[in-house]
């Protein structure tokens, strides 16, 4: 019994990081698919990012719509997806420990220096800002896709921590996050730049869109 329980105190924390591996595999392979979709729109929208002219939107939310006939969907649609429709687990990362609370049944946020000017977003405050319209930036505004995140978990965390649903502006956690280039990589927040407010937060990069999230 006691060289079962020695395998066994070996076996299970192996078993434990390779589940998580391949929940990171898997949450970087959706995000790579989202990233196709956004190449899809701006080949048709003059190299423009979209965007919902509703400065309301807290962290870009509903930004899966105009994506969506380029993700597989048939047609528009404004409303919350269901599991019948759709492939519904690209929009979620499997390690997403919020799945019953996710912003618009999708595990993933969409950066807003994507759609709002450098110039007026100053704080986190914007994101309330009633009279602030949107100003979708062009892909040429871009000037460091490689190093620009462009969307990625939103409250998904895959660290050990008290508190797993952390959002984007949190110190701590770590997440997978998809790159104006097109590539998707799993960094901690100790790895995103300070933005605007001090805080490793991908929405208030300083220089906008055109600026750098990571070294």
């Amino acid at each position: 019994m006691a060289v079962v329980a020695i395998l066994m105190a070996i076996l299970l924390p192996a078993l434990s990081r390779a589940r998580e591996s391949g929940r990171k595999a898997t949450c970087q392979s959706n995000l790579r698919q989202i990233g196709l979709g956004f190449g899809l729109y701006l080949q048709d929208y003059d190299e423009t990012y979209p965007h919902l002219n509703d400065p309301s939107l807290f962290m870009g939310r509903k930004w899966r719509w105009p994506l969506q006939p380029y993700l597989g969907f048939s047609g528009q649609r404004t409303g919350a997806l269901t599991s019948r429709e759709f492939r519904p687990q690209v929009l979620v990362c499997p390690g997403d420990p919020a799945a019953a609370e996710r912003y618009d049944g999708t595990s993933y946020a969409y950066a807003a220096a994507f759609y709002l000017r450098p110039s007026t977003a100053p704080t986190d405050k914007f994101f309330w800002a009633a009279n602030e319209p949107m100003a979708p930036q062009s892909e040429a505004a871009v000037l460091h896709p490689a190093q620009k995140v462009l969307a990625g978990e939103w409250a998904s965390n895959h660290q050990s921590l008290p508190s797993p649903d952390l959002g984007w502006w949190d110190e701590r956690g770590a997440r997978s996050f998809l790159f104006a280039d097109g590539h998707a990589r799993y960094l901690p927040a100790g790895r995103i730049l300070r933005a605007r407010d001090g805080l490793p937060d991908p929405n208030l990069t300083v220089g906008g869109v055109g600026g750098r999230d990571v070294e």
